[in-house]
């Protein structure tokens, strides 16, 4: 009886022990100031190589005066460093399409741009241990999709991608309203160009890769390819490419054939075919020819049935200027090409 009796006073000290620490707890929460935790923004490290510094100095030597030598060597090695930075990313780029990389265009200008492949124009801006914004020289304002601000270390061994802005208006922008380098990737997506096949190219004689006039892709034998587009309306130029769905068309590849000619009003009549091209007579059932508009609206499509040996579009007119894709699918699997007239 002894020991129920203390036990159960050693339990209400405890319990009166945790409640009273429990209201302190309490109390000293309520005294304390909220507090914003934030996350640092992503940045990234460029080892800058004696690669980088021997470009550097080869830009440096065709700049008599020495504030520009200076900035030239800056200028190149904030590239270096964002043009390693997206190659680790996987954008291909082109240095030698960048003025930047040109000392004729160093000279008459303050540049720094990179050309990024199917993308366009990247600003890369140098800045100095201890600033606090990063200049932004009016001459660079246009024509670029972007600005990168990249800080060089005291011994120029090393270079920080800090962050990147969209836009700017102003010659001075303050680091603190860099976006973080993690958004970049989705944001330069938004530009990405996709390649185009210039149909006005065609009534000059000229054809991208790939594509070839209907007389050399059917050559040595016709077939009737080359009946395709016979009839009351008679184009005036003819291209043809193969178009390979791999396993789902049992690797047969098929014909995307398309005629041009010129209309009034400097419009282009546009009729375009899909044939078979292997050793299949017929196309599978459900193949589909689609015309799609240039914001990927489909505008018309056809379904091949069985025993269809070609199946075509409703013929159509274009604008100079105008963009349309032509695609062609079977099941999930889909190719596009892109146009413009």
């Amino acid at each position: 009886m002894f020991v129920n009796v203390r036990q159960n006073k050693n339990n209400e000290i405890l319990t009166a022990f945790f409640a009273n620490y429990h209201e302190f707890f309490v109390q000293q929460l309520e005294r304390q100031p909220i507090m914003n935790i934030q996350l640092e923004p992503l940045t990234f490290k460029v080892s800058l190589a004696l690669e980088a510094h021997g470009r550097a100095q080869q830009f440096q030597r065709h700049q008599s005066r020495p504030r520009k030598a200076k900035q030239v060597y800056l200028n190149t090695l904030a590239v270096y460093a964002v043009n390693f930075y997206l190659q680790c990313l996987g954008f291909e780029t082109d240095l030698e399409q960048s003025d930047s990389w040109e000392p004729i265009m160093q000279t008459l200008m303050d540049v720094a741009d990179l050309e990024v492949k199917n993308y366009g124009k990247l600003e890369c801006r140098p800045v100095l241990p201890g600033a606090e914004s990063v200049y932004l020289p009016a001459e660079a304002w246009y024509e670029r999709i972007g600005y990168i601000a990249v800080q060089l270390d005291e011994s120029l061994r090393e270079a920080t991608l800090l962050g990147f802005a969209e836009k700017v208006e102003t010659e001075e922008l303050p680091l603190e309203r860099l976006q973080s380098l993690e958004n970049l990737p989705e944001y330069l997506n938004q530009f990405r160009q996709t390649k185009q096949v210039n149909l006005s190219k065609w009534l000059e004689d000229i054809f991208e890769a790939g594509w070839q006039t209907l007389e050399e892709f059917v050559t040595p034998k016709p077939g009737n390819l080359a009946l395709a587009f016979r009839g009351a309306w008679q184009p005036t130029v003819k291209g043809a490419k193969l178009i390979d769905l791999g396993v789902q068309l049992g690797n047969q590849p098929v014909a995307l054939l398309m005629a041009l000619t010129s209309e009034e009003e400097e419009k282009v009549g546009i009729c375009v075919q899909v044939h078979p091209a292997g050793t299949d007579t017929y196309l599978p059932p459900n193949f589909r020819l689609a015309l799609l508009s240039q914001s990927g609206e489909t505008i018309q499509e056809v379904p091949s049935r069985s025993f269809d040996n070609f199946i075509q579009l409703p013929r159509f007119k274009c604008d100079s200027g105008e963009q349309f894709s032509i695609q062609v699918a079977l099941d999930d699997l889909s190719i596009t090409e892109n146009f413009v007239v």
